[in-house]
C-alpha cells in the first residue's frame, strides 16, 4: 500500500470553514463555460450513509455556477450494473431545478461497473471512442468528476485514456484508502489538484477546493469578437469584476499601421464594446485588462479582421495557426478563420524535427482545433494546417511546436509524527533527474518554524509571518525533512523540481 493511502493522510486539502460557499465573491457564478459529467459510485459496495454524504456534497460542490448553454452544464450518471443517466447536459438551466434533482437523487446498487459508466460518459460529452488527437473538437471545456468508495473499479484505463485525449479533464475523489496508484494514473494533471481521498464524515472539507479546481478549468476568460462589418465589430467577454471592484482597461490598433491605438477605459460591470469607424478589410488586434486592486486578473486579448469591401480575390485560410496545451507527448493545435462554406476539409501534417515520419489527422470543414498526441518529449515538430477548398485550390500555413519534458512524478511520501505539532517527512524521487525537491507546509501562526534535511548538516529558521503558509527549497540529494510548529490538520506536499518546471508532488495531511 501506498504511504499515503492511510485514511487519516491522505486529504489533498486543508479543511476550509463549511460555508466557505457563503464566502463566494459576487462573479463567481458567471464566471464560468463548460459541461461537467459527475459519475457517482451508487453500486452496493456504497453504503446508504456514505451515498447520502456524497448526494449532499455534490449540490453543495455545484451550487455558484450559473447553468445552460454557453454557462456550465451539469449532467450525471450512476454507477451499477448497468449504468443510468439521472439527468443530462441540457436538461437543468436553474439551481433550484439541479439542486432538486441531485438531492432525490436513488442509489442503484448492482456491481461496481464503472468502465460501461465512462463509455456512457463519452456519449454525453460527445467524444469519440478512438478518435485519437482529433477526438476532442473544438467547444467549452468538459470536466468529468468520478466519486468513489475506492472499491476496485475494474478496466477503466481505456476509457479514461480516451476522455484525456479527447480534451477532458478528469478528476476523482474517494472516500476509501484503496487503489491510489489506480486512481493517481487516470486522473489529469496536476494530480495533487485532481485527485483527492477523504473520509465521508469529513467531504465537506474539500468542496471548496474542489470547485476552485473545476473552475480553473472551464473558466471562462477569452475575449469574443461577434457581429463583424466593414467597419464595426463587436467584443464580448465574461465579467470578472463589479461596478465596485475595478475597471477594464481595452486597446485596438490595426496590425497593418497607420492608424493610432485606440484606448478605452469601461466600466467594472461593462461585458461588451461596438468598436466604430473600422477600416474595411483590415486586420486588428484588441487586448481587455482588467483593473482591479484585488488579486491579479490577465490580459484577454483577440485579433479579428473586418470585411472587405472589394471583391475577393484570393482566399486565405487559414490565416492563422496558434499552438497550446503543450506537454511530454502532446500538443493542441488550432487555427483559423474558420470558413465551412469555402472549406472542403482541413488537413493537419506534423512530423518531428528533423526528418522525422510525417503523420497525418483529417478534419471537418466546421472544427478548428485538434490534440495532437503519442508525440516524442523534449522535440520540436513542424506543423502544417492545410484547407482544402470546394474549387479544388489548397492553402496552407505552417508553424513549430515544442513538446516538453517528462516530468516524473515524486514516487512516495511518508509523514511520521515527531511530537504533537511536528513531523518527519521522506519521500522517494529520481535523484539522477531532478534538480531538487520543493517542500510546503503549513506552520502556526505567531511562532518559527525550521527544517533539518537528512543529506545535508545545514538547517534555517525564520520568524513567522502574516501568513500560515511556509515553503522550502533542497538540494536534489534530499530524502526527507524535519518540520516543527505544524498548524492543526496541515498539508505537507513535496515536489520534484526539473530542469524546465516542477513535476507531480505529493500531498499528506499530518492531524494533531
Amino acid at each position: 500500500m501506498h504511504w499515503c493511502a492511510l485514511a487519516f493522510l491522505i486529504s489533498g486539502v486543508l479543511p476550509r470553514s463549511l460555508n466557505a460557499q457563503d464566502n463566494l465573491p459576487g462573479t463567481v457564478g458567471d464566471c464560468c463555460e463548460g459541461d461537467v459529467i459527475i459519475v457517482l459510485d451508487a453500486s452496493s459496495s456504497v453504503a446508504a450513509y456514505e451515498f447520502a454524504n456524497m448526494v449532499h456534497f455534490l449540490s453543495d460542490l455545484m451550487r455558484p455556477f450559473l447553468l445552460g448553454r454557453g454557462r456550465v452544464r451539469v449532467g450525471l450518471l450512476q454507477v451499477g450494473t448497468e449504468p443510468r443517466v439521472e439527468f443530462g447536459l441540457d436538461t437543468h438551466t436553474s439551481q433550484a431545478a439541479l439542486e432538486r434533482a441531485i438531492r432525490r437523487t436513488q442509489q442503484l446498487q448492482g456491481d461496481t461497473n464503472t468502465a460501461s459508466a465512462l463509455r456512457l460518459a463519452q456519449t454525453m460529452l460527445g467524444v469519440r471512442p478512438g478518435a485519437g488527437g482529433g477526438g476532442g473538437g473544438g467547444g467549452p471545456p468538459k470536466v468529468l468528476l468520478w466519486l468513489t468508495d475506492g472499491v476496485e473499479p475494474g478496466p477503466i484505463h481505456e476509457p479514461m485514456e480516451e476522455l484525456r485525449q479527447a480534451g477532458v479533464t478528469v478528476m476523482a475523489l474517494s472516500t476509501g484508502s484503496g487503489n491510489y496508484q489506480v486512481l493517481r494514473r487516470v486522473v489529469s494533471p496536476p494530480v495533487e489538484d485532481h485527485l483527492h481521498f477523504v473520509d465521508v464524515d469529513d467531504i465537506s472539507i474539500i468542496t471548496e477546493d474542489l470547485r476552485d479546481a473545476i473552475i480553473e478549468v472551464i473558466r471562462a476568460d477569452r475575449l469574443q469578437v461577434r457581429d463583424v462589418t466593414k467597419t464595426t465589430a463587436v467584443l464580448q467577454w465574461r465579467p470578472v469584476l463589479t461596478a465596485s471592484t475595478g475597471t477594464y482597461e481595452l486597446h485596438y490598433r490595426s496590425t497593418a499601421g497607420g492608424q493610432r491605438p485606440v484606448r478605452r477605459t469601461l466600466r467594472g460591470d461593462s461585458s461588451q464594446l461596438q468598436l466604430t469607424n473600422l477600416r474595411p478589410g483590415t486586420e486588428y488586434t484588441a487586448s481587455l485588462t482588467p483593473e482591479t486592486n484585488q488579486q491579479p486578473l490577465k490580459t484577454l486579448s483577440v485579433s479579428f479582421t473586418t470585411l472587405s469591401d472589394v471583391p475577393i480575390v484570393q482566399f486565405r485560410n487559414p490565416t492563422t495557426v496558434s499552438i497550446s496545451d503543450s506537454g511530454s507527448d502532446r500538443v493542441r493545435v488550432s487555427w483559423g478563420p474558420v470558413e465551412p462554406s469555402r472549406v472542403r476539409r482541413y488537413q493537419v501534417e506534423y512530423a518531428v524535427l528533423p526528418g522525422g515520419q510525417v503523420q497525418t489527422v483529417v478534419l471537418r470543414n466546421h472544427e478548428n482545433t485538434t490534440l495532437l498526441t503519442q508525440l516524442q518529449p523534449n522535440s520540436q515538430y513542424l506543423v502544417t494546417v492545410s484547407a482544402q477548398l470546394l474549387d479544388g485550390q489548397e492553402t496552407a500555413m505552417s508553424v513549430k511546436a515544442c513538446t516538453q519534458e517528462v516530468l516524473l512524478p515524486l514516487e512516495d511520501l511518508r509523514l511520521k509524527p515527531a511530537g504533537q505539532d511536528s513531523v518527519k517527512v521522506e519521500w522517494r524521487g529520481r535523484a539522477d533527474r531532478v534538480e531538487g525537491y520543493w517542500v510546503s507546509w503549513d506552520k502556526t501562526t505567531s511562532s518559527s518554524s525550521g527544517y533539518h534535511s537528512s543529506s545535508s548538516s545545514s538547517s534555517s529558521s525564520s520568524s513567522s509571518s502574516s501568513s500560515s503558509s511556509s515553503s522550502q527549497y533542497l538540494p536534489p540529494s534530499s530524502v526527507s525533512t524535519f518540520l516543527t510548529n505544524l498548524a492543526p490538520n496541515s498539508r505537507v506536499c513535496v515536489s520534484p523540481v526539473y530542469k524546465t518546471a516542477r513535476g507531480e508532488g505529493l500531498c499528506c495531511t499530518h492531524r494533531h
